[in-house]
């Protein structure tokens, strides 16, 4: 099922992981890296585990070893608890936690980044961060845009992107399969709006990047590749 593979191998949640820290961004607790001086800056959005994912916040801290200031919004506040799955399975969940809202709390935070020096400001969001990264490429909130194994991203979502955008997607994935990916590719081609590519990662599963098993050498070295990517994306257009 779907809501299934949301839920696969959850992190072990750490409010202390990283070498950032934590402070408050426009009202949310938010894991900040990087220097605050930085001309160009990148919202990392989380999936439905959160902003304590340690996963998460060791690829923020590596995206602002690439000289980028990045934030990391407690935009979840309540993360999903697979524990808790039989009393609060992800549908009943998900009510209270709209995509929709997180879209509307990004923006002063978009704001809040270019009123403190941001050139330019970048947005990465996985699974359910994803679709919030897509509805601020619609209305141009920011300058380019990643996506990795996205939920509820739908093709006339796509059709409406105009930024730079990079889709990252599983081949086991059954949110994004590879066929919703190709479409998401014929849409953006029509288009010939944006800067755009569609990857599909072979032998990887809905939410390796930020959530792959340490033992597994084909997860970790996939994701790796993917964080390249995502770094050589922002690199091209956040700059």
């Amino acid at each position: 099922m779907a809501g299934h593979q949301c839920c696969s191998n959850p992190p072990t949640l750490d409010p202390s992981a990283g070498a950032g820290h934590v402070e408050q961004l426009c009202g949310l607790s938010t894991y900040v890296t990087g220097s605050p001086s930085a001309k160009h800056a990148i919202i990392l959005i989380s999936d439905i585990f959160g902003y304590e994912a340690p996963k998460l916040r060791k690829l923020a801290d590596k995206v602002s070893a690439a000289g980028y200031y990045v934030v990391v919004p407690d935009f979840i506040r309540e993360p999903f608890v697979l524990e808790d799955i039989a009393n609060n399975p992800l549908e009943v969940w998900l009510k209270d936690h709209g995509t929709d809202k997180g879209f509307e709390e990004a923006k002063p935070i978009i704001e809040t980044l270019k009123s403190k020096g941001a050139s330019s400001v970048g947005a990465a969001g996985f699974c359910w961060g994803g679709k919030v990264v897509v509805e601020l490429s619609k209305v141009e909130l920011i300058q380019a845009a990643v996506i990795l194994h996205p939920a509820w991203v739908t093709v006339d979502d796509i059709k409406g992107v105009k930024v730079p955008i990079a889709v990252l997607g599983a081949e086991i994935d059954h949110i994004a399969p590879p066929e919703l990916l190709k479409q998401y590719d014929e849409a953006l081609t029509s288009q010939s709006k944006v800067d755009f590519y569609v990857k599909i990662f072979p032998k990887v599963s809905h939410g390796w990047t930020t959530r792959y098993e340490d033992e597994d050498e084909v997860a970790v070295k996939s994701a790796e590749e993917a964080h390249q990517n995502l770094l050589d994306w922002f690199a091209k257009y956040i700059n």
